[in-house]
């Protein structure tokens, strides 16, 4: 999984709520781009300790960043979305989770951009460019469509693949495999699917409104 961005950092503090006890990590690189995660898989984080001030001051002095940095995105996620035939929420919601909306993401493992695509996948569906917003978007939701037509559109399977790899789902008997992070990976995609889906019809206004309660 991907670097997380200041909107993920954002729609943990949503997730966990006043007086929850979730665990925040960040770390600056050497580019200076902060990383936030409540799984800190590298060495270098450390943890975030967070006052009520803190958690308030941080949604409102973040706010309009995010609401630039994910509605920038919109118009191409919806022609992705129309041309694989998946929900533009979903892609939304895999972006969040995978890149926090940061298009020069780079994993440990290789992964790229905005869907956090694998060199060999992006090849499989013909970027040139895995930086480019739209290529990006665009061979992750064709990834996504093909993952919904293996797995019978179970959004379960289909996002365990996303992250374990779709062989990695097969093996395992057409169940998510038990890996500690493909386990915490799904839930937490489809709980930022769900509060996208659940709220205004504008995808950005949406998470406008979330960050502010």
């Amino acid at each position: 999984m991907g670097s997380k961005s200041i909107l993920f950092l954002a729609l943990l503090l949503v997730a966990a709520g006043a007086g929850a006890h979730t665990r925040i990590y960040t770390f600056v690189d050497a580019d200076g781009v902060k990383h936030f995660t409540d799984m800190p898989d590298d060495n270098r984080y450390r943890l975030l300790v967070l006052s009520p001030q803190d958690r308030t001051e941080s949604g409102e002095r973040y706010d309009r960043k995010l609401l630039a940095r994910a509605a920038q995105y919109d118009s191409i996620i919806d022609r992705a979305a129309v041309a694989a035939a998946v929900e533009p929420n979903l892609l939304r919601a895999v972006i969040v989770v995978e890149s926090g909306f940061n298009s020069r993401a780079v994993s440990r493992r290789g992964a790229v951009g905005l869907m956090q695509l694998l060199p060999a996948t992006a090849s499989r569906f013909g970027v040139s460019n895995l930086y480019d917003p739209q290529e990006n978007i665009h061979a992750g939701a064709s990834y996504l469509k093909f993952l919904m037509e293996r797995f019978g559109h179970d959004v379960r399977l289909v996002l365990a693949a996303y992250n374990a790899g779709e062989e990695a789902v097969a093996r395992n008997g057409g169940t998510v495999p038990p890996f500690a992070e493909t386990m915490a990976y799904v839930p937490k995609v489809l709980k930022v699917y769900r509060m996208l889906s659940d709220g205004p019809r504008s995808p950005s206004l949406t998470l406008t409104a979330r960050l502010a309660n």
